[in-house]
């Protein structure tokens, strides 16, 4: 019998630590969680990595790496939320309708995905985009 997959997370949240391989390493060892990606920049920093535990995702990185979603949590709140989303500009352009504080407009990824980011009222970034944690 060949088993059902699993679909990848609609939604995921998005975590930048000071130092990204010790909270992977406590991750999983400690709490369970399982490598699914780690890709590192030519200092060696985490600048994404992707956990599962369940059917359910994380996605971490390494804080001072001076992209913009790196940027925007420094000063922001203490949370990144991911959201897949299929049509980012459909959705940007609600976004935008309802006055939400846009921080970057959607932009084609080098990765391939689309995505765009906005703040909340309490200053935690929310991604929106086309990006699908866990696929291959």
């Amino acid at each position: 019998m060949t088993p059902t997959p699993t679909p990848t997370p609609s939604i995921c949240p998005t975590i930048l630590y000071q130092d990204a391989k010790g909270a992977i390493q406590q991750l999983t060892e400690a709490f369970g969680f399982t490598e699914h990606a780690v890709y590192e920049d030519d200092e060696g920093r985490v600048v994404h990595a992707e956990l599962t535990h369940g059917n359910g995702m994380v996605m971490l990185g390494s804080r001072g790496t001076g992209g913009k979603f790196d940027e925007l949590m420094a000063v922001g709140g203490s949370t990144g939320v991911f959201v897949h989303v299929d049509d980012v500009d459909a959705h940007y352009a609600r976004a935008v309708e309802h006055r939400a504080d846009v921080m970057s407009t959607p932009t084609d990824q080098d990765y391939g995905a689309r995505d765009y980011l906005v703040r909340d009222h309490e200053g935690n970034v929310w991604s929106f985009g086309t990006y699908q944690p866990g696929s291959s």
